[in-house]
């Protein structure tokens, strides 16, 4: 009897798809998008920070000129206070002089016309007081004091105080005829204003 011996081919083994491992591959991506995603956030964190800052340097920036400036603002401010208070620190001295200058010129406008040619006394007199009179205006001319005589010139309120009108001059309206007392500014700045008349327009 042949004994046969026949040999068994091995059958290949069927293989189930694992289902709950990933390979290699898909964790590498999985871990490419995270990282990804993370960059953005932080991107836009530091983008959102940077926009603050920007913000608050210009606001801080604006804040600084504002103050630069109004700094400014005092020192000029100031400034002109220092200056007007020098130039006009003997207002209240001037003015007191006033009426020593007005009774000086009254003094010589009290003179009647052609007595100091027959008495040189009084010439001598009259002669002393007009040169009291210039030189008191002299040293108020150094000093920015200067005397307001508008005769002729057109009527201004912010330098002259009308006491009359008179008719039939020839004058326009408004021109100043005549000067009651002399005004004075100082520096610019009314001390005193002339009293004057006006002429009244027919």
């Amino acid at each position: 009897m042949h004994n046969k011996t026949m040999s068994a081919e091995p059958r290949p083994e069927a293989t189930e798809p694992e289902t709950g491992a990933a390979g290699p591959e898909v964790e590498g991506v999985a871990e490419s998008e995270a990282a990804e995603v993370t960059d953005d956030a932080a991107l836009a964190g530091a983008l959102e920070r940077i926009a603050e800052l920007e913000a608050d340097n210009a606001k801080l920036k604006d804040q600084a000129l504002r103050a630069l400036a109004e700094t400014e603002n005092i020192r000029r401010r100031s400034e002109r206070e220092r200056e007007d208070t020098a130039k006009y620190a003997i207002s209240g001295f001037a003015k007191s002089l006033l009426d020593a200058a007005d009774n000086l010129r009254r003094a010589i406008d009290a003179v009647p016309a052609g007595a100091v040619e027959d008495d040189a006394a009084l010439k001598t007199l009259v002669d002393g007081v007009a040169a009291t009179e210039r030189q008191l205006l002299a040293a108020f001319e150094r000093h920015g004091v200067t005397r307001i005589e508008p005769v002729g010139e057109a009527f201004d309120p912010n330098f002259h105080q009308a006491m009359f009108e008179l008719p039939g001059t020839g004058k326009p309206s408004g021109t100043i005829v005549q000067v009651m007392q002399p005004g004075y500014v100082l520096q610019g700045r009314l001390l005193r204003p002339a009293m004057v008349g006006v002429a009244r327009g027919e």
